[in-house]
């Protein structure tokens, strides 16, 4: 896999890719600035993006912005967006910008080298995958008359892992229940949410966009 890394902090960024290399990635660039990103992405066409929330000139939302510039330089490219906090809007922002491939995760998640690669690539396969602790955050923060107010306990239990990115199969051996249970929850949460099938969207990824509006307010 051809790895893409922006982040302004260097020690950071040359450590991910000491980390990537050595677990048999190719870096093929690894830059301080979201514009020498972009570059970079319509350069050598990489596979995935590691990128930093804030980086130079403004430590703000560069990251998040580079991410959109980039996908539409590689159509869908995958991106893995790193935040020292859980910034709420940034989220949903980066879930904007496409319906696969997406990934946003703490930065202290680096140094769980397991779960960091095993985000990466579920990334890189196309899947969402939202920090377990964003998406806490986000269902402590939701108010009685939100959308989510018509999911059952359990059913926010199973959106809520898929806002982490879980497949079926990994949403049921987390909860303990069957898969036709967790189909089951699913095709109730679709229909509670008002997503009607769609050849056009990813009803995963809109549950969960609907899932980060409505606690994000």
């Amino acid at each position: 896999m051809r790895i893409v890394i922006a982040e302004d902090d260097a020690l950071l960024r040359e450590g991910m890719a000491a980390l990537l290399r050595d677990e048999g990635f190719e870096i093929v660039a690894a830059v301080g600035e979201a514009d020498a990103l972009v570059e970079a992405v319509a350069e050598h066409g990489p596979d995935l993006a590691v990128i930093d929330v804030r980086m130079p000139p403004t430590h703000t939302d560069e990251g998040i912005r580079a991410a959109a510039r980039a996908r539409r330089v590689r159509a869908d490219l995958p991106v893995l967006v790193l935040s020292a906090y859980v910034e709420r809007s940034f989220a949903t922002e980066l879930m904007r910008t496409g319906t696969s491939g997406i990934g946003y995760l703490l930065k202290e998640r680096v140094g769980r080298v397991e779960q960091f690669l095993d985000t990466l690539r579920r990334v890189a396969d196309g899947q969402t995958a939202i920090d377990p602790e964003v998406v806490a955050q986000l269902f402590a923060r939701r108010s009685a008359d939100d959308v989510l107010s018509r999911l059952s306990p359990r059913e926010r239990d199973v959106l809520a892992l898929m806002a982490e990115g879980l497949g079926n199969g990994a949403i049921a051996e987390r909860m303990t229940v069957t898969d036709g249970a967790v189909h089951k929850h699913i095709r109730s949460i679709f229909g509670k949410l008002g997503l009607a099938p769609d050849d056009r969207s990813d009803r995963r990824v809109a549950a969960v966009l609907r899932y980060l509006d409505a606690t994000a307010r």
